[in-house]
């Protein structure tokens, strides 16, 4: 088989595998695409960070697509912290050019070790009941109600309506629908919460993942989610859309700034963002089903994963 022919299959499966993660857990999938295009298309640290960051656009638009259609999400927030994100990232970018790599290096290391142990800590705080079964449950409940008010309204109905009576009783209930609206509701719940202060608070997350995402060249999702957990008091199953919003707005000037200087690599980007896009729209479907203390445990593990893969592309390991 062709050498090209195999490098496109392979970049459609990590991008899908990546934009899966994208769409999950809210993260833009930065800190893994950086060392994969390093050590699978040898380009070197600025054109791997440049065309990470276009990849990024295309696969978080595709997640929170599906998040907004989901009603797995809150636009407002998320809007505003992708705009505090989108004024420091340049800032961060500056700051980087301006440090050694051991400085850039130590910086993440931080951040990561306080978004995974943020994020464990809650994890562990988490309720160990599956959000399904309790919704089951809940459901069970629902349909037992409404029969015992069948059953009522059936009674009183008078005895000469006759055969209309039982034939109408007898009548199947409509069925219930396949999808749960737990998360939709949860969604408008949180969303009807949010007013100014929310919204600062959104723009203040913002502007320090923006910084950070700049400083240290990846998507701000790493950051950005357990901020919103712990500051914006919000649940996983909500916060990873609303993050993919922000990272969405958050990647944009950096990646104009990246073609205008002429640092992104087009054939490996869009290769990678053709199995990113679906994969992101395949995640943010996931959500719903995955319980909260399991999402949580999923999003500390990757960022685990990510220090790892960070430490060894820092260190030039990848040869």
């Amino acid at each position: 088989m062709d050498a090209t022919l195999i490098m496109a299959a392979v970049s459609l499966v990590v991008g899908l595998a990546v934009g899966v993660l994208a769409g999950l857990l809210g993260v833009g999938g930065g800190t893994l695409l950086v060392p994969i295009f390093k050590l699978g298309y040898a380009m070197d640290s600025i054109m791997c960070t440049a065309t990470s960051l276009f990849t990024i656009i295309p696969t978080s638009v595709s997640g929170a697509l599906s998040h907004l259609r989901n009603k797995t999400c809150i636009p407002r927030l998320g809007l505003a912290a992708g705009l505090g994100g989108a004024v420091t990232s340049p800032l961060g970018v500056w700051l980087a050019t301006q440090s050694p790599d051991w400085a850039i290096m130590g910086a993440a290391a931080l951040i990561i070790v306080y978004s995974a142990t943020t994020m464990f800590r809650k994890a562990l705080a988490a309720p160990k009941v599956p959000w399904r079964k309790k919704h089951f449950a809940a459901q069970s409940a629902g349909e037992q109600a409404g029969a015992v008010g069948d059953a009522i309204a059936a009674a009183s109905v008078p005895s000469d309506a006759g055969a209309p009576s039982a034939s109408a009783a007898a009548e199947p209930a409509p069925p219930a629908p396949a999808r749960s609206l737990a998360p939709s509701l949860a969604a408008e719940k949180d969303a009807a919460t949010v007013g100014p202060r929310e919204l600062a608070i959104g723009v203040a997350i913002g502007l320090v993942a923006g910084l950070a995402s700049g400083y240290v060249g990846v998507g701000g999702g790493f950051i950005m989610v357990p901020m919103m957990i712990s500051i914006a008091h919000i649940s996983m199953r909500v916060t990873s859309g609303t993050s993919l919003i922000a990272v969405m707005i958050l990647a944009v000037p950096g990646t104009i700034a990246q073609a205008l200087l002429g640092n992104i690599n087009w054939i490996a980007g869009i290769a990678v963002a053709c199995g990113s896009i679906p994969g992101a729209a395949l995640g943010a479907r996931l959500v719903p089903r995955v319980p909260e203390r399991q999402l949580r445990f999923l999003f500390a593990g990757f960022l685990v994963v990510a220090a790892l893969m960070l430490v060894v592309n820092q260190l030039g390991l990848w040869g």
